[in-house]
């Protein structure tokens, strides 16, 4: 009992606010020792050319702020008005220039205000504070991201600021349907999340469920995108993703004409879609672009890919260890006298240069553009030649793990799952062979079955037999084709045009 009126007592007291108060002085000490050794925060007073006293203060966060704008249309106008009555409404109505104003007397929103870039104005005799809209940092200008490369397609992407990421978005999509819903998360860093949604296709079940999770995220920091995916998602122990991430407008875009949900996160050029589903990782924005055909052709080699880079090393250490009368006679006496003199066993070769390899591919990932090309090409070529020549491996496993590496570009957001999966069927098949490979495939088709995003089967569409559901699958029907957005999705509106003679 005494334990749950303590509690109350402690909500209370946090429950409290502090006020302004009438006393323009008072008001700037409570700044001051709340902001306390922070010497980016600047203070500004001055007064009208009706009076001799101090009457204004604003307050703004050097660096975050724009000082040209607070000169030209804040303190210059106030400073010049000649009006001998002028309340703090008259200003904001008749003398400051400025589109983006509101008022406040709590202090901690205030605060707030002023380390995001917006300056306080402070009068004095008035209890509450006027906030201008003056963030002036400096951004990343607009470009083409380098992870999501295009031939044909838009070049523009998303930069760190969230307010350029929504415009771009709105560029896209003039549609009245189109919300934003904003929240803060993160005690310490406060930083701003955007709900973006479709009203008539968006199920409001996901859009409910979504909000519901971003309230229970209780953090002292969200600094990138990558915090929000992590506590929001399903499965969380899965190698597979359960919410997309993308820095193009034209996949949020097309995302959002599905039914899916956007969160943009301030401060990270990376966009979380939601729900996303199996299928996703093997689509690509320039599939909608080029000739149907041509995409589908390249949506099958991701497929094969992925069966490549997962499977290879496996199918091979099975049929060289246990299952020789599969493999034609020239090709097994090829292979043995390749590893003659081989003193290790072939599932030792196959996880050691798969390591090799992932090492050489990280090192290119972390070193600057020029370095890490060099290394990753010079570092196969003259390890794997020098390994095979010192007869540490053999050169058919070099093959082997070359194919599978090139393959899982082919999927380039799979390639963290497709390790970890390469390496449970390599060492299935080192214990049962064929059947052991076998094992782990049903498996992982298991596991897959029983994932959800956000409520929508993980497996969706792929394993159907309806003739829509399948339109945009391992191909991609001709846009006259697709009539119908995913039902799980899109559920309030599943039209996606109308239907044609043709």
């Amino acid at each position: 009992m005494l334990k749950k009126i303590k509690n109350k007592i402690l909500n209370k007291d946090e429950n409290k606010t502090t006020k302004l108060t009438k006393s323009l002085e008072k008001n700037i000490n409570t700044f001051k020792e709340v902001l306390k050794n922070n010497d980016s925060i600047i203070y500004r007073m001055f007064t009208d050319q009706t009076s001799n006293k101090t009457k204004y203060c604003v307050i703004f966060c050097d660096g975050m702020a724009d000082k040209n704008s607070i000169n030209e249309y804040i303190i210059d106008p106030i400073m010049k008005n000649e009006e001998s009555e002028s309340s703090m409404d008259d200003l904001l109505s008749n003398t400051i220039c400025y589109s983006g104003i509101k008022t406040m007397d709590t202090l901690d929103q205030l605060i707030d205000a002023i380390l995001y870039g917006d300056t306080i104005l402070l009068e004095n005799n008035n209890n509450k504070a006027a906030i201008l809209d003056t963030k002036g940092w400096q951004t990343r200008s607009i470009s083409e991201p380098q992870s999501e490369v295009v031939v044909r397609g838009p070049r523009e992407g998303f930069t760190e600021s969230i307010n350029i990421n929504l415009t771009l978005i709105r560029r896209k999509i003039l549609s009245k349907d189109l919300k934003y819903k904003y929240k803060i998360l993160g005690k310490q860093t406060k930083t701003k999340i955007c709900i973006c949604y479709m009203e008539n296709i968006a199920s409001d079940k996901i859009v409910q469920e979504v909000e519901k999770r971003l309230d229970d995220i209780d953090i002292d920091g969200i600094i990138e995108s990558g915090y929000i995916e992590e506590l929001i998602r399903d499965e969380p122990l899965s190698p597979f993703i359960t919410i997309g991430y993308t820095e193009r407008p034209d996949v949020v875009a097309g995302n959002l004409l599905e039914g899916k949900i956007a969160l943009i996160c301030d401060g990270t050029p990376v966009v979380l879609t939601l729900p996303f589903l199996f299928i996703e990782y093997f689509q690509a924005s320039e599939d909608y672009y080029n000739n149907f055909i041509y995409s589908s052709i390249n949506r099958i080699l991701r497929y094969v890919g992925f069966f490549l880079a997962t499977s290879t090393p496996a199918i091979y250490l099975a049929l060289v260890t246990y299952h020789q009368e599969m493999i034609p006679t020239p090709l097994l006496i090829s292979i043995s006298a390749a590893r003659e003199g081989v003193p290790f066993p072939t599932i030792f070769e196959a996880i050691a240069m798969t390591f090799i390899f992932e090492v050489l591919r990280e090192a290119g990932v972390r070193l600057p553009k020029p370095i890490g090309a060099t290394i990753s090409i010079v570092g196969a070529l003259v390890l794997g030649d020098a390994a095979v020549k010192a007869r540490f491996v053999s050169a058919p496993i070099v093959i082997i793990v070359g194919l599978t590496g090139i393959s899982s570009f082919l999927v380039p957001k799979m390639i963290g799952a497709i390790i970890i999966i390469r390496v449970v069927f390599l060492l299935l098949a080192s214990f049962l062979g064929l059947y052991g490979y076998i094992f782990g495939v049903i498996g992982l088709f298991i596991h897959l079955m029983s994932m959800r995003s956000f409520g929508v089967p993980y497996m969706m569409d792929l394993v159907s037999t309806k003739y829509q559901d399948i339109k945009d699958t391992a191909i991609r029907a001709p846009w006259w084709c697709m009539e119908y957005r995913p039902k799980f999705i899109s559920n309030k509106n599943r039209i996606r045009k109308k239907d044609s003679t043709r």
